[in-house]
């Protein structure tokens, strides 16, 4: 059985940072690329970023990049999410999700605000 458990969100201060993890069993982790993926209150949801397997490509949504670096940890089976310089719009449920979004965890949830 396949199962993603993320950590880590709170409620902060715009400007401020936060690091999510997610930590993945029942697949071979190393060998999957994952997903980072939000949904802010009464939308659907965003795609935020993937760490590939392979060469490790890495990509970001524009809403994102510059702030956010996507993570892993393999021998932790660990996908991680540093979130620096915060903003009221980065308000959402984070979920990381496997390849194809077939498998998603139950999320955390992050707040910006002041």
């Amino acid at each position: 059985e396949v199962q993603l458990v993320e950590s880590g969100g709170d409620l902060v201060r715009p400007g401020n940072s936060l690091r999510l993890s997610c930590t993945v069993s029942g697949l071979n982790f190393g060998l999957s690329g994952m997903n980072w993926v939000r949904q802010a209150p009464g939308k659907g949801p965003e795609w935020v970023s993937a760490f590939n397997t392979g060469v490790g490509e890495i990509y970001y949504a524009d809403s994102v990049k510059g702030r956010f670096t996507i993570s892993r940890d393999n021998a932790e089976n660990t996908l991680y999410l540093q979130m620096n310089n915060l903003k009221p719009e980065d308000t959402a449920v984070y979920y990381c999700a496997t390849p194809a979004f077939a498998y998603w965890g139950q999320g955390t949830q992050v707040t910006v605000s002041s």
